[in-house]
């Protein structure tokens, strides 16, 4: 399994930024995807959560109604659209399969 992360980067406030996590190594569309984030200093947190189908998808509290998970299973990648950016968004944004991690893609929310 391979799974590998891009899009990040240095934003500001109220901006945008997609990230994309190509996949490889197992059959993509028959899976739920997700995203996390790792502030500095916290925890790991799940982000959003997509099924299968992508016909359904769970946010956390804290990105609800600003992010957007979405994927594509032609090209087994799973994408994540990140509108009216906060400074407290500022993680590393990690693309998770059962127990497999992406390297992560930095994005930074800052003036």
């Amino acid at each position: 399994v391979q799974l590998v992360e891009s899009g990040g980067g240095l934003v500001q406030p109220g901006g945008s930024l997609r990230l994309s996590c190509a996949t490889s190594g197992f059959t993509f569309s028959n899976y739920d995807m997700s995203w996390y984030r790792q502030g500095p200093g916290k925890e790991r947190e799940l982000v959003a959560i997509i099924n299968a189908a992508g016909r359904s998808s769970h946010y956390a509290n804290s990105v609800e109604g600003r992010f957007t998970i979405s994927r594509d299973n032609a090209k087994n990648t799973v994408y994540l659209q990140m509108n009216s950016l906060k400074p407290e968004d500022t993680a590393v944004y990690y693309c998770n399969f059962q127990s497999s991690w992406g390297q992560g893609t930095q994005v930074t929310v800052s003036s």
